[in-house]
């Protein structure tokens, strides 16, 4: 399945009235421990998350907004490989909620179709029945092409249209491979630019990065405006079992959907990476008052 946007996703079990209730993987064999996602009120849920600074931050986040919710939570034992393998975990009732990336997360699902611009529908066909998609939050992971300071001033870039015209500039950077990275065929396609292919170098002109890469952030570079959707976006964003999830915990998780930025998840994330401890960095960020 091809698909042309994404974000990031989250699931979690519950049932209205009651305690999330869901399993962890403790067991040897992979076989989950406890009732499995959504057919249990009466244990916590269990939040599970791949090994990236990112995604436990992300997670603690989460887990911190439905304790404050007056739900029973706890981070499972599992470090899983990939956001893919949390989503797979969750829809296979292995796990009440974790973090994941939505493109990712659509092309580990089996089938489904394709609606050209239309996100919510894609997603919500290509999930099982009873997993909603709740909105977004503003920050995202997704690929991003970035300038330094001085090569924004030289050419007056700010959006990936100013590029036209402008010989002799490398496209390249860490986040290259990654598969919605644009191509400079691409990029020439959609946009009329001329760019040379540079790989993965550091030192290319137009850098390919993933939008929290801290690099933006440390080299204050410019992150160019993809005003014609070349790139497919991926936000933070939560997906809940429609039968199991009350009121009061979609309440809580949506506080994170205009408060939570890039460049704070960047940050965050960051922080993590950096040897905090993900619950207490999540806690202190809510508690600072970044969220309404």
């Amino acid at each position: 399945m091809v698909i042309a946007v994404g974000s990031l996703v989250l699931l979690i079990g519950g049932a209205a009235g009651c305690t999330i209730g869901g399993g962890d993987e403790g067991s040897a064999s992979g076989s989950p421990v406890g009732s499995g996602a959504g057919s249990d009120c009466s244990t916590p849920a269990v939040i599970g998350t791949d090994g990236s600074a990112e995604g436990r931050v992300v997670g603690a986040l989460y887990g911190e907004l439905l304790t404050g919710a007056g739900k029973r939570v706890r981070i499972s034992a599992t470090r899983y490989a990939s956001p893919a393998d949390t989503a797979r975990a969750v829809v296979e009732g292995r796990l009440d909620l974790a973090p994941a990336y939505e493109m990712t997360t659509l092309r580990a699902l089996p089938g489904g179709q394709t609606v050209p611009g239309d996100l919510a529908t894609t997603l919500s066909m290509a999930l099982p029945p009873g997993i909603d998609a709740l909105p977004p939050a503003a920050a995202q992971n997704g690929v991003v092409l970035a300038v330094t300071p001085a090569t924004a001033h030289r050419h007056g870039l700010r959006d990936l249209t100013d590029l036209g015209g402008i010989k002799g500039l490398r496209l390249g950077g860490s986040a290259a491979g990654h598969p919605d990275a644009p191509t400079a065929t691409a990029l020439r396609r959609v946009y009329g630019v001329t760019l040379t292919p540079a790989g993965t170098s550091s030192t290319a002109d137009v850098l390919v990065l993933r939008g929290t890469d801290p690099l933006i952030a440390r080299e204050h570079l410019v992150v160019l405006t993809d005003s014609r959707g070349v790139v497919p976006p991926e936000h933070v964003f939560p997906l809940i079992s429609a039968a199991c999830a009350d009121v009061d915990g979609r309440n809580a998780l949506a506080r994170l959907d205009s408060a939570l930025t890039t460049g704070q998840l960047a940050g965050l994330a960051s922080s993590v990476a950096a040897g905090q401890d993900p619950s207490k960095t999540a806690r202190a960020w809510l508690r600072a008052g970044t969220t309404h």
